[in-house]
């Protein structure tokens, strides 16, 4: 089996790694990559080689999304094939200026995409469509922000928000907005269009340190991705929130 040993102290375990005939340690082109660190280090693994199963070893006070069990006894369970493959959906989202069919961008998210005021002191104004249907018959939005949100995600930034989190589908959260709003979950198969209607406002993916820059008539429109994230877990989950 390939293996790629991936985050800030993986040398810790590397001799754990070595004692297994059954890996092999490569840099590139893996059939696992094994993530030692916390929720971070995992969702920067999967940007860097989607679709590759992981195996995330908690390292970090912090590291909800990952195995909490010693590193020993995982890498025991992955080379015996123990461990349980495990799929979560993630999202696709298309950035571009609106009524134009190419996108300026695309992005691929396994937590949450992150739209926020660029000005501390100037909301962020925007419209949302659920598939064709306008949100609240299409009146304007006020408010901080928003986060779209993958159930896996939906244990993190959205639940800050909303207290609460989702088991299916795709989350919408907004942030301190001046009308009332209701959280919105909708079905997988179903696009959330959002159209800034006045900015400035920034967007971010996940960890990522990338930032887009958003302005008036830009579109962000975000769907399930056709390809899931894959994890090793411990034990067979249930729910996207079961722990690892």
């Amino acid at each position: 089996m390939d293996v790629l040993l991936f985050g800030a102290q993986i040398d810790d375990i590397r001799p754990e790694v070595e004692r297994h005939d059954v890996f092999n340690i490569v840099r590139e082109d893996p059939d696992v990559v094994v993530c030692y660190g916390g929720d971070g280090t995992l969702l920067t693994a999967e940007r860097q080689w989607p679709g590759v199963p992981k195996a995330p070893i908690r390292n970090s006070l912090r590291g909800n999304r990952c195995i909490a069990h010693p590193a020993a006894k995982v890498l025991e369970r992955l080379a015996a094939g123990q461990l349980v493959r495990t799929q979560f959906s993630k999202l696709l989202c298309t950035v571009r200026r609106r009524n134009r069919d190419a996108p300026d961008r695309e992005v691929t998210a396994m937590n949450e995409i992150n739209v926020h005021m660029a000005r501390i002191n100037s909301a962020v104004r925007f419209k949302m469509w659920v598939g064709d249907e306008r949100y609240q018959g299409g009146d304007e939005i006020l408010g901080d922000g928003f986060v779209i949100s993958t159930p896996f995600g939906s244990t993190a930034y959205f639940n800050h928000i909303t207290r609460g989190f989702f088991h299916a589908g795709i989350g919408v959260a907004f942030k301190s907005t001046s009308e009332h709003t209701n959280h919105v979950v909708v079905p997988e198969d179903v696009a959330v269009s959002i159209l800034v209607t006045r900015g400035p406002a920034v967007m971010t993916y996940d960890n990522s340190n990338e930032y887009l820059d958003l302005t008036e008539d830009n579109e962000l429109i975000v769907r399930t991705h056709a390809h899931p994230a894959v994890l090793l877990t411990w034990d067979p989950m249930t729910h996207p929130s079961d722990s690892f």
